[in-house]
This record gives structure tokens, C-alpha cells and sequence, in this order.
């Protein structure tokens, strides 16, 4: 009979803790969704102040551009697939195979593009005053690097207390 008190006990905290989880994980998405841009958005909504005007301008750049970069990233990563499908094939075709390579090329020109352009746009939604501070950031992090976790392997698991794998064997 104790064994099934203290189930009984287990089970009922185990019950409230959900409820509370989701309770809490179910109403956030709401409280974010509401507070506008996310990640690099937000932060430059917040540093260049934006007026509830250009805040609704920029949130529908956003969305366009998001919807640009998703289809250009999808068509890349059809490209590559397309690419890749091709190493198991014993006569592989050069040409198309540069033809692939120059049309992934070519794509990630036009996210880059894109990216640029975005911020034009940007740009345009800013004051002179808002423009220089713009200005700042965009120089910043085009001299910033990137999360900690970022860069080449090797240097990435030093940095981390790990060693590199051992080179590749050398044929003799």
C-alpha cells in the first residue's frame, strides 16, 4: 500500500509539473510574436529606435525578405542535391557539373544581393540621425566575428579543450 501512496504522490507532481510546463510554453509564443522582430531584427529596431511607422515598414521587409531568402536557399539546396547525386555515377558529365556549379554560383550571388538590397531598404525607412547609426552597425558587423562556436574546426575544438583529428595517412 505504501508503494502505491508514493506512486500515486509521483505521479500527481509529475502531473502538475506538465501542466505547468505547458501552461508556460504554450502562452510564450503569443508574448513574442507581439514584440516584434526577432534576433538581428530586433536588435536593430531597438538600437535605431524605430517610430510605430517605420516598426510596420520593417516588419513587412522582413517578411518579404525572409520569404526571398528561404526560396533562394531552397533552390540552392536543390542545386547541390542535384550536384551530389552525381558522385556515385561512373562517367560523370563536365559540363553539367559546371553547369551546376555555376548556377549554385549565380544563386548565392542573388542572396547576397538580396541581403544587400534588404538593408538599402533598410535604410531608406531610416532619419539622417538613424542612418548614421545604421551605418555603424552594418560596419560593425561586417568586422564582428561570428558566435564563439563559428570558424574552422581545428580552431574551433582547441578552443574547446579538444584535439583535432590526426591528419589523413600519406601515401607512400
Amino acid at each position: 500500500m505504501k508503494k502505491n501512496l508514493i506512486l500515486y504522490i509521483l505521479l500527481g507532481f509529475l502531473l502538475i509539473a506538465n501542466g505547468f510546463f505547458l501552461v508556460n510554453h504554450i502562452s510564450k509564443p503569443d508574448e513574442k510574436r507581439s514584440k516584434g522582430p526577432k534576433g538581428p531584427g530586433n536588435f536593430i529596431v531597438k538600437e535605431l529606435q524605430f517610430n510605430k511607422d517605420q516598426l510596420e515598414k520593417f516588419n513587412e521587409l522582413n517578411e518579404e525578405h525572409h520569404r526571398k531568402m528561404r526560396r533562394l536557399s531552397q533552390d540552392v539546396r536543390m542545386l547541390k542535391d542535384e550536384l551530389f547525386n552525381n558522385i556515385s555515377v561512373s562517367s560523370v558529365n563536365d559540363t553539367e557539373i559546371d553547369s551546376l556549379t555555376s548556377l549554385i554560383g549565380n544563386t548565392e550571388k542573388l542572396k547576397d544581393l538580396e541581403v544587400f538590397n534588404h538593408f538599402r531598404r533598410i535604410q531608406a525607412l531610416c532619419d539622417e540621425k538613424q542612418k548614421e547609426k545604421f551605418n555603424l552597425i552594418i560596419k560593425n558587423a561586417l568586422h564582428t566575428k561570428g558566435p564563439r562556436n563559428e570558424g574552422p574546426p581545428g580552431r574551433r575544438d582547441r578552443r574547446e579543450g579538444r584535439r583535432p583529428p590526426p591528419p589523413p595517412p600519406e601515401d607512400m
